[in-house]
């Protein structure tokens, strides 16, 4: 399984070498499909997601797909992510993501895919991957609402958390909180910077940084 979990997508060439690598062809020749339902519930100005999908099409991908799993079918969405080399989770509300991959089946269907494809995350998109979402103490973090939070469940595809968007000014006490939220748990968790991604090659985990991370538990 290869997966690649960014806080600002893919945000430097060091990040967008090791999505080359991982996909192990020109991105010419690659197609991509971007989930955005993250973002359906956060207000106001979205140029931050666009940017994400700018950058994409910026690497020069064959295909950029978008592919809401809110908005469309299992019927419509599952052959759309069959046929592509990248999985795109953008940013947006933790909680309603996992909501909607519990909902839509995406969650039990993607380790499945997964063994042909690239997963990369952005923000939430990388969060979702955890064994537990960790949504109430997320939430001093980012303050975003908690939307389901019945089971806290994550995917699972991990067995840590990760903490985006350290140092940034729009989370200004983020490391604060996560340095807090360190000493009462026993669960390993990363804290990355948007020019840090987490690359996972199987059973290798890899650090792929041009900023600031660090590491708790």
């Amino acid at each position: 399984m290869k997966l690649l979990l960014t806080s600002g997508g893919i945000s430097n060439n060091l990040i967008a070498n090791t999505l080359h690598d991982m996909i192990g062809k020109v991105f010419s020749e690659a197609t991509l499909a971007f989930i955005p339902t993250a973002a359906n519930v956060e207000k106001g100005d979205k140029g931050w997601l666009i940017k994400d999908l700018v950058k994409c099409k910026d690497l020069g991908f064959k295909e950029v797909d978008i592919v809401d799993i809110s908005a469309l079918s299992q019927d419509e969405w599952l052959p759309r992510l069959e046929i592509v080399d990248v999985i795109m989770f953008g940013g947006g509300n933790t909680s309603y993501l996992m909501h909607w991959l519990k909902k839509s089946g995406l969650n039990k269907i993607l380790p499945k895919l997964l063994t042909t494809k690239v997963y990369v995350g952005v923000s939430a998109g990388s969060m979702v991957v955890a064994p537990n979402l960790r949504e109430k103490e997320m939430q001093k973090i980012y303050n975003e609402p908690i939307v389901d939070d019945e089971s806290n469940e994550g995917l699972g595809l991990v067995d840590f958390l990760v903490v985006p968007h350290i140092n940034s000014p729009y989370f200004p006490r983020a490391l604060e909180f996560v340095e807090e939220l360190a000493k009462n748990i026993i669960v390993p968790m990363y804290a990355i910077d948007d020019e840090t991604a987490i690359a996972i090659w199987g059973e290798k985990t890899e650090i792929i940084s041009r900023g600031f991370w660090k590491k708790f538990n």
